[in-house]
């Protein structure tokens, strides 16, 4: 699926794994492509539509996090140079490796995808990048994993969020307080437009009770382990509460809501899980 989202600026969206968002800038000479999708057959779709279409050069990949499925297309975009967050390097490296070899052996889509690694990395200082007459600045947003990064369009006021912010926070490789910390940067920004990781585009209007919600869903998270640990014999993981009993729905991203907060409870609940 594919949604324009303000002038020379698209927002794809997998059909095939989890509602992944990935987008496009486009500039007078060449565009910058915002994260990539899950498998190969959808990401080039994404490129034909940017080279066929928009008939433009991608001089530049920008991911947000070193997860598989925001990463793995980027090497469909060769000559790109792609940006990333500092510790998304050794990510992709190691771990982002293995997850691919094991997911190969499954897979036979992927049996030809290869791992790139990011030619720029940045810190926690912001960096911008001019496309034409945007201006695309990439800004630090950890807390879903410590590599966490998004790119905000000050023109337009439009922010690919990465995983920082989707329908249901997922906490399996972060933490979550410096999750909660990035998403109360997002109201701040006075967006037009939150592109998230997963999911629909949120506009203006939503955006506060979007962010509102998360951070509520993260309290609560947050005040059950606090609960579950203090307790002598905690509860079995299989009678904790479902995503409703935490004020979400379970129909989000097409019902995967119910798992990921049970990966969720997994990840708070065992020993050193809280402030990885």
């Amino acid at each position: 699926m594919r949604e324009r989202v303000a002038e020379n600026v698209h927002v794809f969206t997998s059909e095939l794994y989890a509602q992944v968002n990935a987008g496009v800038v486009v500039g007078p000479e060449w565009s910058v492509v915002i994260d990539t999708l899950a498998y190969p057959e959808e990401t080039r779709e994404m490129r034909d539509f940017i080279e066929n279409n928009l008939g433009s050069r991608v001089a530049y990949v920008v991911l947000t996090h070193y997860h598989a499925d925001h990463s793995l297309g980027t090497w469909l975009f060769p000559g790109a140079v792609v940006i990333a967050h500092r510790e998304c390097r050794p990510l992709l490296d190691t771990r982002g490796r293995a997850g691919l070899a094991e997911a190969q052996l499954a897979n036979r889509e992927l049996r030809e995808v290869q791992i790139v690694l990011p030619d720029i990395v940045v810190g926690d200082e912001q960096l911008s990048l001019r496309v034409g007459r945007k201006t695309l600045e990439l800004v630090p947003l950890p807390g879903h994993s410590r590599d966490g990064m998004g790119v905000l369009l000050t023109e337009d006021r439009v922010l690919f969020s990465g995983d920082a912010m989707m329908p249901l926070p997922s906490l399996v490789d972060g933490d979550i307080e410096t999750s909660a910390a990035s998403l109360r940067k997002i109201p701040r920004m006075k967006l037009e437009n939150l592109v998230q990781g997963h999911g629909e585009v949120i506009l203006r209007g939503e955006i506060l009770n979007a962010v509102r919600s998360n951070l509520a869903y993260l309290a609560a998270l947050d005040r059950y382990v606090h609960r579950q640990q203090r307790r002598k014999s905690p509860s079995p993981l299989a009678d904790e509460p479902d995503v409703e009993a935490f004020g979400k729905s379970r129909i989000l991203m097409n019902g995967l809501a119910d798992e990921l907060h049970r990966r969720n409870l997994q990840a708070l609940l065992r020993p050193a899980g809280r402030g990885r």
